[in-house]
């Protein structure tokens, strides 16, 4: 697969091949920020100010970082999905499967902070909120729903935080974002539709655009023990511009034309806590929102075929519940743990073949090691846990049907599980 195209309908990417957000937050939405938060399944991240990544969840937190810090890591994602089926199509059945299709992934950041004053800071942050990558077997039977993307995001984030009192702080900043990717279906491999050969391009869709957004967040020291953080990002509208190939049944031929279409990344809220139990134990926890029901349809407008309804999603509001501890074994040693579920941006009716959007559960370990008072390294662990779904297409959409009409229905159930692995280094001048 290619992994620099553009994408002209990241949406339909998201919405058509997205298996591998099994190994993150739900939709096509990423969680792994830091390896520091892997560890405790990322719990209280709102609340916490580990090292300077903490910016990235809630920037009133640079004001609990002294002096001048820097923060960088990389997480591995190793998602083994499988989905399983039958395409019936005008009564001949095929079995249509596809074995461990989501693309490993290793996932950057970089994060600098600088304390002003006692009661001013401020903060880069470079990473990803969103992004995925996936392919299909080449003799997938149900190639017409979809049969290779990717959707890749890159953001900077600028920010700044203020002290008000001993005990609130605020904080906020700018978002940049670049998002690109591509996707393509292809006539399925069972027989040749509409007269087509085996393997026609049905759709290539790529493009990309950039866009800003913001975020805000406050944290309040209960007492020198207690802590609650509450965290906000906007949602970014992009407008992915670029170029499509796309079959015409009238023409009997791929046609080329230019377009874009409006993709928005959804608007998050996080609230934490953060609670020093004993001078070695602490425990964290997190409820995490995002506004998925804002994604409706997948539109395409292209220049010269006008608009394109590419799909139905109809997505819901997600929540993640999570819960973490951190125990200092000794003063050069901490260990982390947590747990989080994760539930589903669809509904069965709106789940497809290519996002089997599902329930997960997270289990975590990691621990974070002094080597110098100004150095630590960070390690941690994540096995995820998806809930077996079951798929059928069509769901009764009109952009569904169309579909179906190309190969027929499938009729099948999705499975899964993910590990992640991440290493960050905090230096503190």
């Amino acid at each position: 697969m290619k992994t620099n195209k553009k994408f002209l309908s990241i949406a339909v990417a998201c919405g058509l091949a997205s298996v591998s957000t099994l190994s993150q937050a739900a939709g096509f939405q990423l969680a792994e920020y830091s390896a520091t938060g892997l560890g405790r399944a990322y719990a209280g991240e709102a609340a916490m100010a580990d090292n300077a990544g903490a910016q990235w969840r809630n920037p009133a937190m640079l004001t609990y970082l002294k002096g001048t810090q820097f923060s960088a890591g990389a997480l591995y994602v190793n998602p083994n999905v499988d989905v399983e089926g039958d395409v019936n199509f005008y009564g001949n059945t095929s079995s249509a499967s596809s074995s461990d299709y989501a693309n490993d992934a290793v996932i950057p950041n970089f994060y600098l902070s600088h304390q002003l004053s006692d009661t001013l800071a401020v903060g880069l942050a470079f990473g990803t909120n969103y992004g995925m990558e996936t392919e299909l077997d080449s003799g997938f039977a149900a190639s017409h729903f979809g049969n290779e993307a990717m959707v890749k995001t890159m953001e900077a984030n600028a920010n700044i935080a203020y002290k008000l009192t001993e005990t609130v702080s605020v904080g906020g900043g700018v978002r940049f974002v670049k998002g690109e990717g591509h996707f393509g279906a292809k006539s399925p491999a069972q027989t040749e539709a509409l007269g087509l050969a085996q393997g026609t391009t049905l759709k290539y869709m790529e493009g990309d655009d950039t866009s800003w957004g913001w975020q805000a967040g406050a944290a309040w020291q209960v007492t020198p023990s207690n802590r609650i953080g509450f965290a906000y990002k906007s949602e970014v509208d992009l407008k992915l511009t670029g170029s499509a190939n796309m079959y015409v049944q009238a023409y009997n031929a791929v046609l080329s034309d230019t377009g874009h279409m409006m993709l928005t990344l959804p608007a998050t809220a996080e609230l934490s806590t953060y609670h020093q139990i004993t001078d070695q134990f602490a425990l964290h926890t997190s409820i995490n929102w995002t506004d998925w029901s804002s994604f409706e349809k997948l539109q395409a407008e292209l220049d010269t075929m006008g608009s394109v309804m590419v799909k139905e999603e109809n997505w819901k509001d997600n929540y993640r519940f999570a819960v973490g501890a951190t125990y200092q074994l000794d003063p050069k040693l901490a260990l982390r743990t947590g747990v989080a579920y994760d539930t589903a941006a669809v509904s069965t009716k709106n789940r497809t073949i290519t996002i089997p959007e599902t329930d997960r559960i997270w289990l975590s370990i990691g621990a974070g090691y002094d080597i110098t008072e100004q150095l630590t390294l960070d390690a941690a662990f994540t096995y995820i846990f998806a809930k077996d779904a079951d798929i059928l297409e069509s769901r009764g959409y009109a952009s569904d049907d169309k579909a179906e009409a190309v190969g027929g229905q499938f009729d099948g159930q999705m499975s899964g599980n993910v590990w992640i692995a991440g290493i960050q280094a905090s230096y503190r001048f």
